[in-house]
């Protein structure tokens, strides 16, 4: 059975892979090959003895950076084996931010091919030349892009069939409504003098429904201001 999602890693690194992705309900869903994971090895392309990516920055300045020829014959490779859909995206502080509709779009996808960079970047010409998208998963720098790609795999993977369990799990978690989720509560009904808010004992389905959407709301709005914003006038587009 072909698995539901494929990741190609383009990587100096490929030990870091699978990582934690390997483990728990990701690891199990890639031993079952519900999803599969190939890692190319950037030096593979290298055509001296030394294997090097690398070479001083054009203009001058500090640190390396990854060259252009090597990477169009990695990328190259990895869109021989993907399929046209998938998108071939590249972990930088710059790229557009990872969100839960990205995430989405990936999985429908079918796939992604990541472009891991090390060193103080990629030769610009290679992102214009391979329609490479850029992608961040936040606002600060890593030493590499591996860190960042298995962050947004497993908001990926998560979502395949068969991963997580139950669907309506995904549905009420947090940014697929575009709120914040509403607060969790389990046994003992009473912990140091803190009870379980009654409405969540009531066995009344709907108040209990009202009152995750309040809190839920309440939350946004003093948190997320910039996601509140986009929720509201979300709502107010729909009436």
């Amino acid at each position: 059975m072909k698995p539901a999602f494929t990741a190609q890693i383009l990587t100096l690194f490929p030990e870091m892979f699978p990582g934690p992705l390997g483990a728990s309900l990701a690891g199990r869903g890639l031993e079952a090959e519900k999803w599969a994971l190939k890692t190319l090895d950037i030096r593979d392309f290298s055509s001296d003895k030394h294997r090097s990516v690398d070479d001083t920055p054009a203009g001058g300045g500090p640190g390396m950076v990854m060259r252009a020829d090597i990477l169009g014959k990695a990328i190259d490779a990895a869109k021989h084996e993907a399929d046209p859909e998938w998108p071939v995206v590249y972990m930088s502080p710059r790229g557009r931010r990872f969100d839960q509709a990205e995430a989405r779009r990936w999985q429908q996808a079918g796939g992604v091919t990541i472009l891991c960079g090390r060193f103080e970047g990629v030769d610009e010409r290679v992102l214009e030349a391979r329609e490479v998208e850029e992608i961040s998963v936040g606002d600060f720098v890593l030493s590499g892009g591996e860190p960042a790609a298995l962050v947004m795999l497993d908001a990926v993977v998560r979502l395949l069939p068969g991963i997580m369990g139950a669907e309506e799990t995904l549905n009420e978690e947090s940014f697929e409504s575009g709120l914040l989720e509403y607060p969790h509560y389990t046994r003992p009904q009473v912990w140091e003098d803190r009870e379980i808010p009654a409405v969540l004992t009531s066995g009344h389905h709907g108040k209990v429904a009202e009152w995750r959407r309040e809190r839920a709301e309440e939350i946004t709005r003093i948190r997320r201001p910039d996601m509140w914003s986009t929720y509201v006038r979300n709502k107010e587009e729909k009436v």
